[in-house]
């Protein structure tokens, strides 16, 4: 899923810029405000955790790749702020020193994986296992969900992102500047692959920790992320 370098008009990467700026503003605010000192080693895990599990890629057509993300487990833990920024700080370890996602495209990597993930993930894990005691199996079955939705969900903005560029950016007669492929083929190729192989990856992750913690560590889940 990560994008990178050249396949995003100028444009459209000073755009995600934008957009994630005031989000990491506020997620390191209310990080400071919220997260306990106690959880700020999870924080630093789930960062490595995220680091790890997205080096583990797979080409797509297109450009970019396929892989598990980690971050609605961390943001079910944690709380999506802070998935925010345990999952940035791995994109940009990656970016800068192993040159996996472009730095012009740190911004749409980080809106796709560090905002829309992480967020989409903890909302549906919170619907589904609302009112569920800590040692519930609907938890578990509310990660599974959570996690299969949030990497589906920023698999299929990162086609978009990709399939807007030919008509974005392109010459006078038509030729694509940046990224070739449209929509008809950027988003099949992004959504396809995470509907079929790497949402489930995403989701057996998630539940399996999260029921190995309802055993080992409860109270990890009942404090949960706020």
């Amino acid at each position: 899923m990560h994008i990178p370098d050249g396949y995003l008009g100028p444009a459209t990467c000073g755009i995600f810029y934008a957009i994630m700026l005031p989000i990491w503003t506020a997620a390191s605010r209310i990080v400071k405000k919220t997260l306990k000192a106690r959880q700020v080693p999870l924080l630093a895990i789930g960062a490595a955790f995220s680091f790890v599990i997205m080096m583990f890629n797979v080409p797509i057509p297109g450009g970019s790749t396929g892989h598990a993300v980690g971050g609605v487990l961390v943001a079910i833990l944690l709380g999506p702020w802070a998935a925010s920024i345990a999952i940035t700080v791995a994109l940009v370890v990656q970016a800068l020193l192993f040159g996996d996602g472009g730095i012009t495209a740190i911004g749409a990597n980080c809106f796709n994986m560090a905002f829309v993930l992480p967020f989409t993930g903890y909302y549906v894990y919170k619907a589904i296992s609302y009112n569920a005691s800590a040692d519930s199996s609907r938890r578990m079955l509310a990660a599974g969900a959570a996690g299969y939705i949030g990497i589906n969900v920023a698999a299929f903005l990162a086609g978009v992102e990709f399939g807007l560029q030919p008509l974005l950016c392109h010459t006078a007669n038509g030729q694509a500047l940046y990224c070739p492929y449209g929509l008809k083929i950027a988003v099949p190729a992004m959504a396809g692959e995470h509907l079929l192989i790497f949402g489930w990856v995403e989701a057996v992750v998630t539940a399996l920790v999260v029921k190995y913690l309802q055993k080992e560590a409860p109270e990890v889940i009942e404090e949960g992320g706020m």
